[in-house]
Parts: structure tokens; sequence; C-alpha cells
């Protein structure tokens, strides 16, 4: 269990989009826009000041998808710094990833429901400005505590397919997966709950093709949980979730979602449960001779952590040969296939986001937090990122993001790239990206730790 003593705030606001927006996320769906609302979309947003004259760590938290251009998440990014008189290296605008959400694209404006896509990016863009403003007037002297657990609900999602010789994205029941969960508390100087954390890796696919309402999927079943249990707001960090996903997915059934919601729930109260007092650890103090010789135990304060660093580079990936964006769009355009059209429209997507070069520079965070650290970066890597992180990093608590501040493809490990996998067919970069990245985020960690 670690600690960071500061300044911290939190606020939320509604991003729920209207109904009617172009909201196909599946390449087997057969309905193009959202005919309804399951649960809010939210966004969520945290500041860290080491003190209310200094400039803040954003973290902001959004029920989306994922991005499809490049230009668009920079407009939407950027416009944040903007009004906030921020430097890069201090927001993070990470995404839940739920499938169920609105489409982010703004090529997607003529779709059906398109014309409401560019008007709710703006919306976004302003919501979290607002939050961010909001978080900040409220800010008061806080402690953010964190402590694993275990969450079952996730499982490994490359299944090797009877007959064939493909990796197909479903339940593997033959490969262990990742169950950490990493939650955070936030408490006022009384010891009252402000705010919580939950980092967990799990991508939620519950809800696709039969699904036609705008949901954040399993998330917002775990936030109906959590903050009726804690009267406080609730941010959710997707993990390193590349390969995890639930066992049953791919459904129309709502309630799927929001049991999976309550699963993960209670296993963050039940974190939350297990917690200390802020400020506090538990002590040897001594022997006690009874019918055996008792280890004695006690709760003693420990000092405030209070560092607050961030820090942005970017990590030099190999891309693969790829098709030029010329070739992508006239095989779009020749295609009538819905499938495989959905598919090229996502690789011109990806194609306009790495660039027509050999390398394509990826953006990675790093901020201390007091005795943690957070790590997020735009792709789906898969859990290896955390699970590498975690144990270089030992004992700082460390919370790893997927899907932070842009978005190109997955980052499966090396061994991956000698199966054929839609993880491997996706991404554009090539095989040892991963270990490129993990080694980054490792080396400037440990400098970060280092550092008094």
């Amino acid at each position: 269990m670690t600690n960071y003593h500061g300044i911290i705030g939190i606020a939320r606001k509604d991003i729920t989009p209207p109904v009617g927006i172009f909201a196909r996320n599946w390449g087997a769906a057969t309905h193009d826009v959202a005919a309804g609302v399951h649960m809010p979309l939210t966004l969520t947003c945290i500041t860290f000041q080491t003190a209310a004259a200094t400039a803040p760590l954003v973290l902001i938290s959004a029920d989306l998808g994922w991005w499809k251009s490049a230009a668009d998440e920079r407009n939407l990014r950027h416009g944040i710094l903007t009004a906030l008189s921020l430097p890069e290296e201090r927001l993070m605008f990470c995404l839940t990833h739920t499938h169920a959400g609105p489409s982010t694209f703004s090529e997607d404006a003529g779709k059906p429901g398109g014309h409401f896509i560019i008007p709710y990016l703006q919306q976004v863009q302003q919501a979290a400005i607002d939050a961010a403003r909001e978080a900040m007037a409220s800010a008061q002297p806080a402690t953010l505590t964190w402590q694993y657990g275990r969450c079952g609900l996730a499982v490994n999602r490359d299944f090797p397919e009877p007959g064939g010789s493909r990796l197909v994205v479903g339940y593997n029941p033959a490969a262990a997966a990742d169950d950490t969960l990493l939650a955070g508390r936030i408490t006022d100087a009384a010891g009252r709950i402000i705010g919580t954390i939950v980092n967990y890796a799990c991508h939620p696919t519950t809800l696709a093709w039969d699904n036609q309402l705008l949901s954040p999927d399993y998330i917002g079943g775990m936030r109906s949980v959590v903050e009726p249990a804690t009267g406080a707001f609730c941010l959710f960090l997707q993990g390193a979730s590349g390969e995890l996903s639930p066992a049953e997915q791919y459904s129309g059934d709502t309630s799927l979602a929001d049991g999976y919601g309550r699963q993960l729930g209670f296993a963050v109260l039940s974190v939350l449960e297990g917690m200390l007092p802020p400020d506090t650890e538990l002590t040897y103090t001594g022997v006690v001779e009874s019918g055996a010789s008792l280890a004695i135990w006690k709760k003693t304060p420990v000092p405030a952590a209070t560092t607050l660093m961030a820090e942005m580079t970017e990590v030099e990936m190999v891309l693969k040969p790829m098709p030029s964006l010329a070739e992508i769009e006239a095989s779009w355009e020749a295609c009538e296939d819905h499938v495989i059209k959905e598919r090229l429209w996502r690789q011109r997507g990806i194609r306009k986001t790495v660039g027509e070069g050999t390398v394509a520079r990826m953006p990675l965070w790093i901020w201390r937090l007091g005795n943690s650290m957070l790590a997020g970066q735009p792709n789906e890597a898969y859990s290896g990122f955390q699970l590498a992180l975690r144990q270089e990093l030992f004992p700082a608590t460390v919370a790893v993001m997927n899907i932070v501040n842009g978005y190109a493809g997955y980052l499966p490990p090396e061994e991956s790239f000698n199966h054929q996998s839609y993880a491997v067919w996706q991404t554009p970069f090539e095989k040892g990206s991963l270990e490129r990245l993990i080694r980054s985020a490792t080396t400037i960690s440990q400098r970060m730790i280092q550092t008094a």
C-alpha cells in the first residue's frame, strides 16, 4: 500500500451523446445509429497539485471507445491544454474503451447520424475543460492510497480456432490471464472518501453488434456499485488489456454487462475495505509470549509522500509493410462486403495516424505521484506491459493505461507474431514494439523513482 498527499480535486460531467448518433462499432452490425441509452456516458476528472497555486496534473477518463483519427484526438486534447494553459506532459485523457459508444471520427459525418459527431466532439472537449476547472476549484488537501487486489472478470481472449490455424478473438480457457486490480482511495483531512480510482485490464466488449444502446459496458455497472457505497465519484482507467476480455461477450443483453460490473465493483469494495487508514502502515513492534510466541504489528504513521513529476517522451516503433493510404482507399471504394469494408476503413485511419514512413513515434506519459507511478500510452498493449512494469518497479505501486491521448493499434508480444491473429493483423507495428515500450517506460520510471 502506498500513499500520495497533495491538493486533489475531482469532478464529473455527463457526456451521453444524442440518440441517433452514428455508433457502428462492429463489422457484423446491421444498424448504424444508437437507438437509446443503457447507462449515461460520463467524463471524470481528477487534478493533482503540490499546492493550490501550482500547475496541476490532470487525469481524465471518458466513456468512449477509441480514436480513428489522430487529427480528431489532437484537436480535442490540444484545445483542453490551451484552455487550461498546460504543457503536454500534464494531461492524460484516457478512454474506458467501451465498444457501445458513439463514433469519435469526424470523417463519419456523412454516414447516418454522422452529423452529430463533430458537435459531440466539441461537447466532450468543453466538458473536459469544465470538469478540470471544477476539480481545481474544489480541490483540497487529500491523500491518495493505493492497494492491489484481484478480480476474475478478465480472461485470455486469444483462442486457437478448432481445426484451424488462427487465433480468434474469444475466451481461451487454457491460457492464464492477469487478474490484477488496482484501487485508489482519495480521502480528505477528516478521512472521508472523496473519490476512488479503479485500474483494471479487461476489454469492454460485452455489448456488441446486437446491441443498439449507448453504454459504458461493465464500467457503468461497476460505478453503480462503488459510488453509492463510498459516496464519491469513481474514475476508471483501462489497463493493458490487449488480450483480455470477459469470457461471455458479444451480446445484446445489457444485464450481462451489468453483472460483470457488479463483479468488478464488489472486488473494488473488497480492496477498499481492506485498506489501512490514510498515511499509516503496519509496523512490527515485538513479541508477546502466550500459548505461542505472537508477533505484534500495529498501525503507525508514515511520512506523507508529496512528490509530483510528469514526463512525456516518444518511442520509435518500426512499422510493418502496409499498403499506402491511396491503395487502402482504392480497395475501400471497390469493396462491397460490409465486414471487409469496415476493416479497410479502420486500416485507413491507422495509416493516416502512423503516416507513410517506416517508423512511427508513439507518445508515452509517465507520472510519479508520491511513491506510485502512472504509465499511459495510446495503443492496445498486451498485459505483459503492466506485468513487466509492476515487477521491475516494485515496491512502487504502478497504474498502467491503454488508449491514452491517442490510438493506433495493438501491441502484442514478440511471440504472438508466430500466429495468425487479429491483433497481429491489425497492428501497424513490427514485432518488438511492445518490448521497446516496456524498456522506455521502465527506464523513465526508475529514473523518476531515484529522484529525491
